[in-house]
């Protein structure tokens, strides 16, 4: 039992996680026939499955902790990622869903690998699963951990490590079944803690009127100067749609709900679901952070909702529901990324390597691979203390720093029947290179960046003007390579395919037409 919250708190927490798994567990039932049930979910997901996982697996504990936090020092403005996302999620379900559905893949770079080679495949794989550990892994983890310390007075190791242990059971006997029909339950019970935050957080201080009065009146304006080092309004219009794009249009830990769909018409009254729950964050996260502001004058940043959740706001049984939401933020993203990880490692490395692998040795390659990645989590756990304080920020720079290619590469690829494999592969390779770099210098003791004149140069560009320059760069290298570099005949790629382990043959995807019954 927890000693610094009632019993009652304790005994709603300790039903979410008992409810929580018994879901888990139970949907794990008969769910290892075939690659297809455990991946995919047997590719039968209906679209309230779909739309509530989409946003579960969205909503993490650097959403609650990070966003509050990020709007007690920014205000609205940190809104606009939430905002974007809600039309993104319409072009995933309307233009890219139909297509990635009728291609008949596993995951997205399998997915390119089928056009462009398995060079593009291999990159794709080893990028996705090097940005789920240093950007979402360690975002979520280091989220937790602060949560649980503050609020909880939790050991930070001790507690991550039994939340990871907790959902990686359930990822590892179910797979994505178990991870999509928990995301319901865990769905209702984060919106349901967000809100009676925010509720009894305007109660004290006395009304929304009250975060007009005072607060100051940048905290409401929508969009900063060119010159904000956060959210300038060039780097929102210009730089955050490419990061939008990147996550929610091509990224595995997203779209592999939306290959789990029984149908084109499910995905997109699925995306329909999620882009309505999007509004969520924009209200019930972000609101929480205005009136820390408000309440605690002088706490900013990630410590501003620790202070709403321990302090004397919310009364016995409700703070246990408010936690019991964040439980569920935290473990639902967590239980995609060990689903989302252990696919592209049995799919797209196993499988590409023993292409002749039956059914079963498929499955336990993804069981073994989940638990290789529960393993790594928890091992990771003691490095996560070098993540600056502003964490919903620092998600977003790294995001920024790897999605431009990829949103390039997918865009131009998918869309520009010109786009060739070479095209490809070097946009990926040298848009790469030029954002690890970034993330490096980033890192980097700033007197040493700062003694070389170009890195302090590069350093200095604020990420989402980064972002977007990256994605210019990235597309210039794509279509200057397609249109100029010759490439091999069909005959020779065939050759060199046939050569390559598991390569299938190069093939065209043409956007799917509108469904008569979708939303």
């Amino acid at each position: 039992m927890l000693e610094n919250i009632s019993f009652a708190d304790n005994l709603i927490i300790f039903i979410y996680f008992i409810v929580a798994m018994a879901i888990g567990l139970v949907a794990a039932m008969n769910q290892d026939k075939n690659p297809k049930d455990y991946f995919l979910a047997g590719r039968n997901m209906g679209w309230l499955l779909i739309g509530s996982s989409l946003f579960a697996t969205n909503i993490s504990s650097e959403h609650f902790i990070g966003l509050a936090g990020a709007g007690s020092v920014h205000g609205l403005s940190v809104g606009h990622f939430e905002w974007i996302a809600i039309f993104i999620l319409f072009i995933l379900g309307w233009l890219f869903a139909p297509i990635f559905i009728k291609a008949d893949v596993y995951t997205m770079p399998e997915f390119m690998g089928k056009k462009f080679g398995g060079k593009t495949r291999s990159y794709l794989t080893a990028v996705s699963l090097a940005a789920y550990f240093f950007s979402k892994i360690a975002v979520t983890l280091i989220a937790a951990g602060y949560l649980l310390g503050r609020i909880l007075g939790l050991d930070m190791i001790t507690s991550t490590v039994f939340i990871v242990l907790l959902t990686g059971l359930y990822t590892v006997i179910g797979g994505l079944s178990s991870v999509m029909k928990t995301q319901l339950f865990q769905s209702f019970v984060l919106i349901l803690g967000s809100l009676l935050l925010t509720l009894y957080g305007l109660k004290d201080i006395g009304g929304i009127s009250v975060l007009t009065e005072k607060l100051p009146s940048s905290y409401f304006e929508v969009f900063k100067p060119m010159n904000d080092p956060a959210f300038p309004w060039t780097g929102i219009i210009f730089g955050a749609p490419i990061l939008g794009i990147w996550y929610w249009c091509t990224d595995q830990y997203i779209v592999q709900r939306l290959l789990s769909a029984k149908s084109i018409s499910a995905a997109r009254k699925g995306t329909f679901l999620a882009a309505v729950l999007k509004l969520v964050p924009i209200t019930l996260l972000l609101i929480p952070g205005l009136i820390a502001a408000v309440k605690y004058p002088n706490i900013r940043g990630d410590a501003a909702f620790a202070y709403l959740i321990s302090g004397d706001l919310l009364p016995a049984g409700i703070k246990g529901i408010v936690i019991a939401g964040l439980f569920a933020a935290l473990m639902s993203s967590l239980a995609s990324i060990f689903n989302s990880s252990a696919t592209l490692l049995a799919i797209d490395v196993f499988k590409v390597r023993k292409p002749e692998a039956s059914q079963s040795e498929l499955i336990l390659i993804g069981r073994l691979a989940t638990i290789f990645i529960v393993v790594l989590a928890i091992l990771f756990v003691p490095l996560l203390r070098i993540i600056n304080t502003q964490i919903y920020i620092h998600l977003q720079g790294i995001q920024a720093f790897i999605s431009p290619p990829i949103a390039s590469a997918f865009i131009f690829g998918i869309f520009w029947k010109k786009a060739r494999a070479k095209g490809v592969l070097w946009s990926l390779a040298i848009g790469g290179a030029l954002g690890f770099l970034r993330i490096i210098t980033s890192y980097v003791n700033p007197e040493i960046v700062n003694s070389i004149e170009v890195l302090k140069l590069y350093n200095e560009i604020q990420y989402l003007h980064f972002a977007a320059i990256l994605f210019l760069v990235s597309t210039g290298i794509l279509v200057g390579v397609s249109l100029f570099v010759k490439e091999k005949s069909e005959s020779d790629l065939q050759k060199d395919q046939d050569s390559e382990i598991n390569e299938e043959p190069r093939i065209e995807f043409e956007t799917a037409p509108l469904e008569k019954n979708a939303v």
